[in-house]
């Protein structure tokens, strides 16, 4: 009879089940190592993050999923368009007037219940092992505080010891391990609340607009998202600070939202004809980073890794290019026998400079006295780099961009977090 123990262990453990542990997964067992996947929920399972960004066609086309999304009834997204409160709309920004048609202009608004089933399906399929509604309670950690495995309540209510040299937190806004640790760094300034729902039959473009996001305006720099999706359904919310949807004393999401929906006039029109269904959400989007990717057996992957607001809509793109990028570099690592903290210094730096990268544009977007009009209207050649950032190529040089827009509004300074925790030698 096997040993129970050896039975429970593994190369890699990921946490979470989502766009980044699937992505890790997929990859990691493709190469053939021995991968478990613990989900707390079982799927499909409901999720926001509707929207898909242009350069989340590189992490897709990796994991070899290119093909299946084209033949998926996921609404293809084109563009994004921009509308004033008072109705007055943008031109639409299409995404093949500087990228390749075939490739990253079109991308997807997909229902994440079924994009993350078909992730986490992909992962199963290169031979990840999957266990859903299993919660993980605690990380195992040796006499040197290395973490060795999870420990974790599966359907049963059994409780059972997993083991692996290095386990991936995937566990996307809770953040598992950031909490715990005591590496949280919150950006205060990026304290938002959302309010949404889905509504059945409002208005839509047609033909290539179809699926264009749209980002409509409300006052005190707040904002509505209005993306479409299959089965004639649009999801639709507004992001804004706290104490402006609270104010008067409103407290009730379903008030909230109706109230707002007065503020943006394309909006209210574009809602008129349609049907509420299902329920009003809220949540607060406090954006949170992390003071390191990880420690001695331990990584932090996606959204545990670093939360950004999501008004660019970059959340599932760099979950995916983080599992994607985790999963090359752990490879690697267990070919040079070598899987410890500083490996993964790379890792962390790149995915640090997308965020910062964004995190920037965010900044810009809340300022009273920013709009992307007014800056390229005083540097036409922004509009380049604005585009690529927004469309997710994050990690290249802006300096230019970011010194442009410092003439309008001021930027925040890089965190100079994210590094591996290495143990000092004594």
């Amino acid at each position: 009879m096997r040993d129970s123990r050896m039975s429970n262990t593994y190369d890699v453990i990921a946490i979470g089940g989502g766009p980044a542990g699937s992505s890790a997964a997929a990859i990691l067992a493709e190469y053939g190592h021995r991968v478990l996947v613990l989900e707390r929920e079982k799927f499909p399972r409901y999720h926001i993050g509707e929207s898909l960004i242009p350069f989340t066609f590189q992490p897709l086309e990796r994991l070899g999923l290119i093909e299946k999304m084209r033949r998926s009834h996921f609404v293809k997204k084109y563009s994004v368009r921009f509308i004033d409160p008072n109705g007055s709309s943008s031109q639409p920004f299409y995404f093949f007037n500087r990228y390749d048609r075939e490739t990253i202009a079109q991308t997807w608004q997909v229902l994440r219940s079924e994009f993350d089933e078909m992730l986490l399906n992909h992962a199963r399929d290169k031979g990840a092992e999957v266990r859903e509604e299993t919660k993980v309670t605690g990380l195992l950690r040796d006499e040197a505080d290395k973490v060795i495995g999870v420990r974790a309540i599966g359907p049963d209510g059994v409780e059972t010891e997993y083991h692996a040299p290095i386990t991936l937190d995937c566990t996307g806004k809770e953040a598992y391990a950031m909490v715990r640790n005591g590496w949280r760094v919150r950006d205060p300034f990026l304290s938002k609340v959302a309010v949404w729902t889905y509504y059945r039959g409002a208005k839509r473009a047609e033909g290539i607009d179809e699926g264009e996001t749209i980002v409509a305006y409300v006052r005190e720099k707040g904002w509505f998202w209005y993306i479409p999706q299959h089965d004639d359904m649009v999801s639709v919310g507004v992001v804004a600070e706290g104490k402006y949807l609270s104010r008067d004393g409103v407290r009730d999401p379903e008030q909230i939202f109706q109230r707002e929906i007065e503020e943006n006039a394309w909006i209210k029109d574009s809602l008129a004809v349609g049907q509420q269904v299902g329920d009003y959400y809220v949540t607060s989007e406090y954006t949170q980073h992390s003071r390191h990717c990880g420690s001695d057996g331990l990584l932090l992957v996606g959204d545990a890794f670093a939360f950004l607001d999501p008004v660019f809509s970059s959340g599932v793109m760099l979950a995916m290019k983080s599992g994607v990028l985790v999963g090359e570099e752990l490879h690697r690592a267990f070919g040079e026998n070598d899987l410890s903290p500083k490996q993964f210094t790379h890792y962390a730096r790149t995915i640090r400079k997308s965020v910062e990268n964004m995190r920037k544009l965010v900044y810009a977007f809340y300022e009273q006295d920013f709009s992307f009009s007014d800056l390229i209207k005083r540097h036409p050649d922004a509009a380049g780099p604005v585009a690529d950032c927004l469309s997710g190529d994050m990690n290249k040089d802006y300096s230019e961009l970011w010194d442009q827009i410092r003439e309008i509004v001021p930027l925040p300074d890089e965190l100079g977090v994210g590094d591996p925790l290495v143990a000092c030698s004594v």
